[in-house]
């Protein structure tokens, strides 16, 4: 498919200079450097489009540096839309530039589900070698010093992802409610306990349950990557292999921020050109559910939390992607405070600094420094859980955690609500 031109100017020519975005952008809270923060990039992006401002490395080095949190988005009397401006940016990029090996890689897998399965089987094997797991099992710490992983501890390997080990169907006879489960690469591969949670719960609930288990990558990591083929070929096969059974379900339920922001909302905006294609998202999108909005709006799950309270204390991250982009919030703490005490924390909707497989790999640095301003966050609310509706996130702060030395363990909201109601 060959992607249409994209004008930055519009953008450019709305923004009044203000400077709202400026005080809660994540890169500029830690660097202090204009040049970036939202009124720079924007400023930046229309130099280039008028032919000011080559596109060369360090043009690159600025771009690649935004963490796509959406902050600047969410406070912006115009509502404008930095985000898509640098992801469209990034796609230049990786036109110019290429897309580094490793990262191709990593896409490569994301896009061929039973390539990724074989190799995480056969690499879990040589997991208790090099790795010892975590307290919690949720991490894995290196025995030795590994130059490539940075001082950061790993998410665990599950030896068969959720998908492979679980049947398709999970029917209960005297049940009318059926729901879809899109799970999502991460608690596919890596936060298994996500998965089995949900579905512990659904069951729980009398629910029927389909597991979409030739579900494929929603597209993300990529998207924000600027590899657009990937995510053009990722979104045109999902959405067909949705429409197969989407009526048979009243939803599909996604226990990821990213992965639902992506379907609901950045979905329809990629296909913007492609009328067919974003009609055909647009009928399918009443039935993308966080997972956690769901169970509220539609079960009788709070009846039973309540009857499972507990005096445990929790502390709740806002993932950047479920309150900025979908503005949900609320959902997951409603159901969390029914079973526990809640927390909050100095900043919950505060960006963790996870940032995408750039910011993960070549810029980490500036991962650590956002995630140990929040690591601190956590550690004064002497909470014994922290938990966010997010596996990057997860990931993470579970990095941080462990480099800050601080003694919390993180649990997904699922596994928390799983967890009360087991008592």
């Amino acid at each position: 498919m060959h992607f249409t031109s994209f004008s930055y100017l519009p953008t450019t020519d709305s923004c009044v200079k203000c400077g709202k975005c400026i005080p809660s952008c994540t890169i500029f809270s830690i660097n202090g450097d204009e040049v970036t923060s939202p009124r720079g990039f924007i400023d930046l992006l229309g130099a280039y489009e008028r032919g000011n401002l080559p596109l060369d490395k360090n043009a690159k080095n600025i771009f690649e540096s935004c963490f796509l949190c959406n902050t600047c988005v969410s406070v912006c009397p115009n509502v404008l839309p930095t985000d898509e401006l640098i992801e469209n940016i990034r796609y230049e990029i990786a036109q110019k530039f290429g897309i580094a090996r490793f990262k191709k890689i990593i896409f490569y897998l994301l896009k061929n589900r039973k390539v990724m399965d074989r190799i995480l089987s056969f690499g879990s094997i040589f997991v208790p070698i090099l790795f010892k797991t975590s307290k919690d099992s949720s991490c894995l710490i290196p025995r030795i010093k590994l130059p490539f992983l940075k001082n950061r501890v790993i998410a665990n390997i599950q030896k068969e992802s959720f998908l492979a080990s679980n049947n398709e169907e999970i029917i209960k006879k005297d049940s009318n409610k059926k729901v879809a489960i899109f799970i999502g690469c991460l608690a596919n591969n890596n936060y298994k306990s996500v998965g089995d949670s949900l579905l512990f719960i659904l069951e729980k609930l009398q629910i029927n349950i389909k597991i979409a288990k030739s579900q494929k990558c929603c597209g993300a990591p990529m998207y924000f990557t600027g590899d657009f083929h990937s995510v053009d070929s990722l979104i045109r096969y999902n959405v067909e292999y949705f429409e197969s059974f989407i009526d048979e379900v009243e939803a599909i339920l996604i226990p990821e921020a990213t992965c639902a922001a992506m379907m609901i909302e950045d979905w329809e905006r990629f296909m913007k050109n492609d009328e067919e294609m974003k009609n055909r998202i647009k009928k399918l999108k009443p039935k993308f559910q966080m997972a956690t909005k769901y169970l509220l709006d539609n079960t009788n799950l709070i009846t039973m939390l309540e009857q499972n309270a507990t005096t445990e204390e929790i502390t709740y991250h806002d993932p950047c992607h479920s309150r900025k982009v979908l503005g949900i919030y609320k959902e997951p703490r409603t159901l969390l405070s029914k079973a526990y005490k809640i927390i909050e924390m100095e900043d919950s909707s505060a960006c963790c600094g996870f940032g995408g497989v750039t910011i993960q790999s070549e810029k980490f640095e500036l991962a650590r420094k956002v995630g140990s301003k929040k690591a601190k966050m956590i550690e004064k609310t002497k909470a014994k859980y922290v938990s966010a509706e997010c596996s990057a996130c997860r990931m993470q702060l579970t990095n941080v955690i462990h480099n800050e030395k601080i003694d919390i363990t993180f649990l997904h909201p699922l596994e928390l609500i799983a967890k009360a109601l087991r008592q």
